[in-house]
């Protein structure tokens, strides 16, 4: 059971850092609406530049923290929690502006996987 956590822990991790460090300014098929990269995807969600900043840094500091839940476990819970409603969000704002459902896929994911985390 702690394998599958971990593996978890480092695929949730490595998935925001992957959204949020390498693929930044790249399109995706999972961006909202029309959107070519972050900054146009969060525009979409009517969000000023500053909160796309603040979620970026609450993603990556939550996705650090569930790394160094390694080596301390107390983190974990508490991280992936706070990514999970991270995720409602995402979700809830892909359907605000119609998007359709496969764009959530990845969110849906990751709060499945941050549910799970929570569970185990």
């Amino acid at each position: 059971m702690e394998n599958i956590k971990l593996i978890i822990q480092i695929v949730i991790a490595i998935g925001i850092f992957n959204v949020w460090l390498l693929n930044f300014k790249k399109p995706s098929k999972y961006r909202g609406g029309n959107s070519q990269n972050m900054t146009e995807e969060f525009t979409a969600y009517g969000f000023n530049n500053w909160f796309m900043k603040l979620i970026g840094l609450l993603k990556l500091s939550l996705a650090s923290l569930l790394i160094t839940g390694i080596w301390f476990p107390n983190l974990i819970d508490i991280s992936a929690f706070l990514i999970g409603c991270l995720m409602i969000g995402a979700i809830g704002f892909h359907v605000k502006i119609n998007d359709p459902l496969i764009k959530s896929l990845p969110a849906f994911i990751m709060l499945v996987l941050s549910s799970i985390l929570i569970i185990l």
